[in-house]
């Protein structure tokens, strides 16, 4: 079994910009085609693929999903709030701007760093940890600032509180990973509890809204899909449970700060909106904070 390590290495800080340089890019796949495919049937379709994927993952590589190893009522709790997560991701994103849902959503490490010490005391954070984590958030802000401008519509704010409800969800559902029996799970179980959970809600969810069901979709709504589920709901997940087993979660959390600015980046890249000082900045300011965060006690 590999050694739990205090603070983030080499290995962690390139999985975590790669993790979080996809879920930047994540949110404008499920924004645009929100027309063509309904919210929740698109997690449903999405999550039933990731739970194959895994399923047959741990197939190949001999790892065992279903023996008693105590863990299934912390899975089942841990489950329940990420299909809660994203069905609120994928409502909210309906309802309002990607930019600005991903400001609230990225509300979960201070869930985390305000919860996780109490059941996880080595994951309290020091005051200068602190200081790095609210510069972080704030640079966010600033960078999504634009998009806060103007009259808020009743729609809106309704998507907005859905992102924040999100952002509550996700740091619980790292609470629980982290201060139950799931910690010492393998991180395909882990993952398998909750892909599978949403996998099963999702379509249930999708009904009872009214959603309708299709497969006469356009390529591109198909190849959103399938990176969101490949990529996204397999192999970025999988990453984040296998880190989250290995490396303080106070500390990867810090890091999902740099999500959303990567978002504001493809939107650079691909979109060609402008790159303007205010981003520049907020690169800046969310880099300082991460390395307060991570930085180790003299």
């Amino acid at each position: 079994m590999r050694e739990r390590k205090q603070h983030l290495d080499s290995l962690a800080i390139t999985l975590l910009l790669a993790c979080c340089a996809f879920w930047g890019f994540q949110q404008i796949l499920i924004k645009s085609i929100v027309g063509e495919v309904p919210p929740l049937w698109q997690a449903a379709l999405r999550f039933v693929g990731a739970t194959a994927l895994l399923w047959a993952w741990c197939a190949w590589r001999g790892i065992k999903l279903f023996e008693r190893d105590g863990t299934l009522p912390a899975g089942l709790l841990a489950g329940t709030l990420f299909a809660a997560e994203f069905a609120c991701i994928y409502l909210g994103l309906r309802d309002t701007a990607a930019s600005r849902l991903t400001v609230f959503l990225y509300t979960s490490p201070f869930v985390v760093a305000l919860l996780l010490p109490r059941f996880v005391p080595s994951e309290k954070l020091r005051t200068v940890q602190w200081v790095g984590l609210v510069i972080a958030f704030a640079a966010v802000a600033v960078a999504f600032s634009e998009g806060f401008t103007g009259n808020s519509t009743p729609r809106q704010l309704r998507g907005d509180a859905l992102g924040l409800a999100a952002g509550i969800l996700w740091g619980l559902t790292t609470l629980v990973i982290r201060s139950s029996k799931m910690a010492t799970a393998t991180a395909e179980k882990t993952l398998f509890y909750q892909v599978a959970v949403t996998a099963a809600v999702a379509p249930l969810l999708s009904l009872a809204t009214g959603e309708a069901w299709s497969f006469q979709y356009s390529g591109y709504a198909w190849l959103s899909l399938a990176l969101q589920t490949v990529i996204g709901a397999f192999a970025s997940y999988l990453a984040w449970m296998w880190m989250l087993r290995h490396y303080p979660a106070t500390q990867l959390s810090s890091f999902t700060f740099l999500a959303p600015l990567f978002a504001l980046l493809f939107g650079v890249m691909l979109l060609g909106e402008s790159l303007t000082p205010q981003l520049l900045m907020a690169l800046a300011a969310v880099a300082v904070g991460i390395v307060l965060v991570n930085r180790r006690k003299a």
